[in-house]
């Protein structure tokens, strides 16, 4: 890759990675966690027609991508020459393998957006011009969606790998940290579609995909439990350096950060939720919402504190 495009002038001073990085590691892991989730739904039930939550997670998908994207370019040193990321490769770069990845990705994001939302888009004037191109792709749909399953996890993992390649930075440089973010980006895409299946394309929340989901979210946020424990663990165990970044989750802005947002909101909030409605749970759609957006702002803080803290306390 051409070695004058860096990141981290545009928007920001001081940390080398800052915040537009960490709000476009929160995009792409809700993008690629949604449809990972849909897509993986639709193909252990052999869905042939284009399901609510199908729907909402193409839209999630194509959005948050989009947006990520968009910060991403934004904190170039110069946005304007990010056509040059397209054309110049280095296959020994992890940020090279990754702009491949999403190059694949971000189309086919939206071909499936297109197959998903073939009914509305019918329904509006100004897209139809839309429905020949979705005509002559259709044949392709399933290896689209098949290709675009395997993309999807590589880019939620490729967000892990892209930082942990930073070596002096015992938090980040951890090799558990790319399936921490495909857990996290699995978690939090799922609530982020369903919330939008049910308020925008009237999924029935006791539908069988719903009860999937709701099935499926603890053995994800157990998973994402582990791998965190994983890593604290190697701090705690490690050598100086793994040692001393460890004050990163006893002390200051971060630690704050990383109990009352990742521990307390993210997983605390939605098991508090169900476990103190109890039945009532599936049937509160006020508890259905907040437990969603307790999951979606538990990887934002999650991404943040990854970030910041990693780099504050380098060896």
């Amino acid at each position: 890759m051409d070695g004058t495009l860096e990141f981290t002038i545009g928007l920001s001073e001081g940390v080398a990675w800052p915040w537009p990085i960490a709000v476009y590691l929160f995009f792409a892991g809700i993008s690629g966690g949604a449809l990972s989730v849909a897509l993986f739904i639709r193909f252990y039930k052999q869905q042939t027609i284009n399901t609510p939550f199908l729907k909402a997670s193409a839209l999630v998908s194509f959005a948050t991508i989009a947006l990520g994207m968009l910060c991403l370019v934004l904190d170039l040193t110069n946005p304007l020459f990010f056509w040059r990321i397209l054309v110049y490769y280095n296959l020994n770069s992890v940020m090279s393998v990754g702009v491949i990845a999403l190059s694949a990705y971000i189309p086919l994001v939206a071909v499936i957006a297109l197959f998903a939302l073939e009914e509305e888009i019918k329904q509006i004037p100004l897209l139809r011009p839309l429905l020949p191109i979705i005509d002559k792709l259709r044949a392709w749909r399933r290896p689209c969606e098949a290709l675009v399953l395997v993309l999807a996890l590589a880019v939620c993992a490729y967000t892990g790998f892209l930082i942990s390649a930073l070596i002096r930075f015992p938090i980040i440089n951890t090799s558990v940290l790319p399936a921490l973010f495909v857990a996290s980006g699995l978690s939090a895409g799922a609530a982020a579609a369903k919330m939008l299946a049910v308020s925008l394309f009237k999924e029935d929340r006791h539908s069988q995909d719903m009860q999937i989901l709701h099935g499926a979210e603890w053995p994800i946020m157990f998973a994402e439990a582990l791998f965190l424990f994983m890593i604290i663990m190697s701090l705690m165990t490690g050598n100086a350096g793994a040692q001393s970044a460890f004050a990163a989750f006893q002390s200051g802005t971060w630690a704050v950060v990383f109990w009352l947002g990742v521990v307390g909101v993210g997983f605390g909030g939605p098991l508090l939720l169900n476990f103190a409605t109890g039945k009532q749970f599936s049937h509160s759609s006020q508890a259905f919402y907040l437990s969603g957006l307790c999951a979606v702002s538990g990887m934002m803080c999650l991404r943040m504190f990854i970030l910041y803290a990693g780099q504050n306390f380098a060896i």
